[in-house]
């Protein structure tokens, strides 16, 4: 079938920008990748994109599809071209454009050897040469993390970036989780107090777009949450961003709200707040900050308290709760709910814990 495309072109002489349009027999089984093969081929050998493994795995082919950045070659085109569409294709967001749909990584590679992505060993090396073996339950917490192939689709989408480009960014955060939750590794400290610096951990907007186009589940922004957990457990919380999170989790404990006329004070500071003793007062004339006595306490507040003591129950402090969260999601998106209804078969999926076990085994 006929499939076509709007490409911005651009010129690394002079740097001009044109859209152009391209119209091509493909085979209905064709990907963004393969019409653009055929683009080349056919009509202009000049158009210039990266590609190497066309099956999702080397990360080269990352580029815009109506200003989502996708995988060229995961992008099926018969539906698209059935429907009469003729989308856009341009380079990935957040770095130079070198010609064409292809990008300069420079700037990606140095974050992320900003961030140190390798272990630094912090054990004992076993004797007689044997290998050091870890349980995969405690590997689970940098599952996600490992899965990155450093196409760079979350970096192209980060909002945060975009307004300071010296950010770390979702990919260099990501990648330093994979070894922060290493138990391997023994510089999860040190690596913690560079992270929580001033392009760090708490930079992040939250606008959760990395998550969406991310290709390989990675989910950086759920690996800079988890940064940020463990980092309040290992006491480095100086930053605003840390104080900020601590009062939500206080609030959400003691009234089932957040409180927020509390909120300021908390995180920036009482002399700070002070200053926005003006802005407050303006807020408060249109019905914005609801009256700090007596504080609202929602009618289920002791769900929120449960969750809570029940984290500290079972020692789930820093990432450890959100990946028990992870693990709990990914069973009820499969449709498990107990072992009588395991879709896989019996022991697919590991149990839950609890307390009561791990005493009985001890």
């Amino acid at each position: 079938m006929k499939m076509a495309l709007k490409i911005w072109r651009s010129d690394p002489v002079t740097a001009e920008r044109a859209l152009r349009e391209y119209e091509v027999d493909a085979p209905d089984e064709a990907t963004l990748l393969d019409v653009l093969d055929l683009v080349k081929e056919k009509q202009d050998g000049s158009l210039a994109y990266r590609k190497s493994c066309r099956m999702m795995i080397c990360g080269s082919c990352g580029m815009k599809m109506d200003g989502v950045t996708v995988l060229a070659c995961k992008v099926r085109m018969h539906d698209i071209a059935a429907a009469g569409k003729v989308p856009v294709i341009s380079p990935m967001g957040n770095l130079p454009v070198v010609k064409d749909l292809v990008v300069d990584m420079d700037p990606f590679w140095s974050k992320f050897r900003a961030v140190d992505p390798y272990v630094r060993p912090g054990y004992l090396e076993p004797p007689a040469g044997r290998e050091y073996r870890i349980p995969r339950e405690r590997m689970a917490a940098v599952h996600k993390e490992s899965l990155c192939i450093n196409c760079g689709a979350c970096v192209s989408e980060c909002n945060a970036m975009e307004a300071d480009p010296d950010f770390l960014g979702p990919q260099a955060l990501a990648k330093a989780m994979r070894f922060v939750g290493d138990p391997r590794d023994g510089a999860k400290v040190e690596r913690l107090e560079d992270l929580n610096g001033k392009n760090g951990i708490w930079q992040c907007t939250r606008c959760y777009f990395c998550n969406e186009r991310c290709p390989k589940g990675v989910d950086p922004r759920d690996a800079i949450a988890k940064l940020g957990a463990e980092s309040i457990k290992e006491g480095i919380d100086r930053d605003m961003g840390a104080k900020h999170a601590k009062w939500f989790v206080t609030s959400a404990k003691t009234t089932g709200w957040l409180r927020e006329t509390e909120l300021v004070p908390k995180t920036v500071g009482v002399v700070a707040s002070i200053k926005q003793a003006r802005f407050a007062l303006g807020l408060a004339r249109a019905g914005k900050v609801p009256l700090p006595f007596p504080p609202h306490v929602a009618a289920d507040v002791k769900e929120a308290r449960r969750l809570h003591d029940l984290l500290h129950e079972q020692d789930r402090h820093g990432y450890a709760g959100i990946v028990q969260g992870e693990a709990g999601l990914e069973k009820l998106r499969h449709g498990y709910h107990d072992e009588s209804h395991d879709p896989y078969g019996p022991g697919s999926f590991p149990k839950p814990y609890l307390p009561s076990e791990r005493k009985a085994t001890a």
